[in-house]
């Protein structure tokens, strides 16, 4: 299984579980959803989501996933994958909690270190 992350606020995965899909709002003003290889979700998190609570993390099996996904280039040069479309949600396999720290930093969760 190849493995995508995704972190997103708790009441839009809740949402999207009724609706049986996901958007993100990255998909409406980028025309993808952000996901992150399981080396780089700390450094996501901690540069776009400081301080936050009430997140989760969704574990993506990228093999199930019906959009296209790419990885692209960002800016600190390493690739990232991107998903082109909605996400089908039984593509999804594990969802935990991911909130900053009492520091405000995230750490890696010993879920995604067992990804190996």
């Amino acid at each position: 299984m190849n493995t995508i992350l995704h972190i997103t606020k708790r009441q839009q995965w809740q949402e999207a579980n009724i609706i049986e899909k996901y958007r993100a709002e990255s998909l409406d003003s980028e025309g993808f959803i952000h996901c992150s290889k399981a080396t780089q979700i700390v450094k996501v998190a901690n540069s776009f989501f400081p301080k936050q609570q009430d997140l989760v993390l969704l574990f993506i099996d990228s093999d199930k996933v019906q959009a296209e996904i790419r990885y692209e280039e960002a800016e600190i040069g390493e690739l990232f994958p991107h998903v082109y479309g909605e996400l089908n949600i039984d593509a999804v396999y594990k969802v935990i909690d991911f909130e900053a720290g009492e520091d405000g930093f995230f750490v890696l969760p010993q879920e995604v270190v067992d990804l190996g």
